[in-house]
């Protein structure tokens, strides 16, 4: 279903000085995680506390930056930075400190949640390359937390910690992947999900079939600074950040 768009998303590495480095004989899995079966296919719940859609919010690119299929909020000090798969603009990652977060949206259907099938899609990945999933209920609701099997600076094998965290909307779904210190201690990562909950998507009324990334655009003021290719070899589920093919665009440096 997913060979012919390959282009998925990855946590950003500019927080990767934060990334907790495990001994792999030391994980244990969690034989609980993606079982969540009975959690698929249901409407999409509630949203009380964002993220919002374009219908629900009246001045959305009030306080936040217009990448046309979404506007992100904008916090002082935090670099904006677009990833793009092919020609398009696809995922957008806000790097705070020593956090990050990555933001991709994704067209879903009308009447159906994703997001308990695609943490299984995740989770399955993962753990297939032998990295450890724990499925829990947080702030944002159901995320899952990951040890990443990465190659190290130094030809090692090691881990990466990442939270997946994500939201079904009006026809679309917004996934988060939260790296950095806000993955390793999840109670510093409160500004993050902050940016999280109050993304705006904009789906459009065009058609598009189900779990077609949402395409971005540049800000019309941003200062780029460009940045070169980085690309991520593994397989997965593309909506795996780490674990698809990814380069990563320009860099918005300055966000007011």
């Amino acid at each position: 279903m997913f060979g012919r768009r390959k282009n998925s998303s990855a946590a950003d590495d500019a927080a990767g000085e934060t990334e907790q480095v495990v001994d792999g004989n030391d994980a244990t899995q969690d034989e609980g995680a993606g079982s969540d079966a009975p959690r698929r296919n249901l409407p999409p719940a509630p949203r009380p506390d964002g993220p919002w859609d374009d219908s629900e919010v009246r001045e959305p690119g009030e306080g936040r930056v217009d990448l046309g299929g979404m506007f992100v909020p904008g916090v002082e000090g935090m670099e904006l930075r677009v990833e793009v798969a092919g020609d398009a603009i696809v995922a957008a990652t806000v790097v705070l400190n020593d956090s990050a977060v990555q933001l991709q949206a994704f067209a879903a259907p009308k009447k159906e949640g994703i997001w308990g099938e695609v943490r299984e899609e995740i989770a399955s990945g993962i753990t297939r390359q032998g990295g450890v999933i724990d499925e829990v209920e947080g702030s944002l609701g159901w995320e899952l937390r990951a040890q990443v099997p990465i190659q190290l600076p130094d030809g090692k094998s090691g881990f990466q910690v990442v939270r997946f965290i994500g939201v079904d909307g009006p026809r679309w779904f917004l996934r988060g992947v939260i790296s950095g210190q806000g993955a390793v201690q999840p109670q510093a990562a409160g500004v993050l999900e902050q940016i999280f909950k109050d993304t705006v998507v904009v789906r459009g009324e065009g058609p598009m079939a189900p779990r077609d990334p949402i395409v971005l655009k540049l800000p019309d003021d941003a200062q780029m600074v460009p940045e070169g290719v980085q690309q991520d070899t593994q397989e997965g589920s593309r909506f795996a950040g780490g674990m698809g093919q990814l380069q990563r665009g320009p860099e918005i440096t300055e966000v007011r």
